[in-house]
């Protein structure tokens, strides 16, 4: 159970950590509340947008705002799993006969930006399984955990799929959510335009105004109350439905597995915690539905060929599913 003095700073703590965001990231509220929600219940994101949506400058607004370690890893078909985990060198520098020394790659860090994920093939897209799903990578024998807190933000492009290489479903199972940006409004666009432009120069972020307010420790801290958060039967009962109904669904080939299931209490725990409460409700578990589960299920070819979207047919079955009365 949580104690109410730690629910308030816990509130405290990500309402500082949005502001802090926000001063960087113009508009885009459901996609800045989302990435709080898989800071908070320990996740990875798949982010999905064009280019020029501030994919990256999210992620290094996040990093700077926790006081984390950041590294930003550009996915391209010569990348080789040793550009990812690390390697071993031979380390001379003592004279005479030189050791191997391991040198760890850019994923021993706490917030690894996989840019353009699906520009690399399947045997690079495979060295980040381990490490997303245990915390922990293995390099030349040695088992080598990675700090704490730990997670993936990576990225795709929607509509460029000349020279890709799509991800397997058991990476993607490893997101816990699917973000999906879209264009700003016209009025976020201006000030998007105005923020980046005065007295900068053409290379720089408006990363200046983001201060931190956050570190590992605080991240962890959240993390903990996140899965403390009370979660009734009736709840779970109800995200297992919505779970279980996108697998007999009119339009969908094959429908989400059981590590949804529990994704969507994870998602539902943390956006709890974030508005301030020690309880989920089904309007938390719907709320994150769609995020939870539009990688997780393949359409059907009928309705690819009929031009169905996936969020309408997933929207429906969740509509299809009574919430519970708490």
């Amino acid at each position: 159970m949580i104690k109410p003095e730690e629910l308030k700073l816990a509130t405290t703590w990500l309402h500082a950590l949005r502001q802090e965001i926000s001063k960087a990231v113009v508009g885009q509220t459901a996609v800045v509340e989302q990435v709080l929600v898989a800071v908070v219940a320990s996740g990875h994101i798949l982010v999905e947008g064009v280019p020029g949506l501030g994919k990256t400058l999210l992620a290094r607004a996040l990093s700077q705002a926790v006081r984390l370690q950041y590294a930003r890893l550009q996915f391209t078909p010569d990348l080789m799993p040793a550009d990812v985990i690390g390697h071993s060198v031979l380390d001379d520098t003592g004279g005479g006969l030189g050791r191997l020394r391991v040198r760890k790659g850019p994923v021993f860090t706490n917030l690894l930006l996989a840019d353009e994920i699906n520009r690399a093939p399947a045997k690079t897209q495979s060295a980040l399984l381990e490490v997303m799903q245990e915390f922990q990578a293995t390099l030349e024998g040695q088992t080598l955990p990675v700090p704490r807190p730990f997670m993936v933000m990576a990225t795709q492009n929607p509509v460029d799929t000349e020279g890709t290489y799509p991800l397997p479903e058991a990476q993607l199972d490893r997101f816990l959510l699917k973000i999906q940006i879209g264009y700003p409004t016209h009025a976020e666009e201006t000030a998007v335009v105005e923020l980046v432009t005065n007295g900068r120069a053409g290379h720089e972020l408006p990363l200046d105004a983001v201060q931190p307010v956050l570190d590992d420790v605080q991240v962890q801290e959240l993390q903990r109350l996140s899965g403390l958060v009370h979660a009734d039967t009736k709840v779970i009962d109800y995200a297992v439905r919505v779970v279980r109904a996108t697998r007999q669904w009119p339009g969908l080939e094959f429908g989400a597995g059981p590590r949804a299931s529990v994704a969507l209490i994870r998602a539902a725990r943390a956006v709890a915690l974030i508005n301030g409460r020690d309880f989920i409700t089904p309007d938390d578990v719907a709320r994150q539905a769609l995020a939870v589960l539009r990688h997780r299920v393949t359409m059907a070819p009928d309705a690819q060929i009929e031009g169905r979207n996936l969020d309408e047919l997933l929207q429906a079955a969740l509509d299809s599913v009574e919430a519970p009365r708490l």
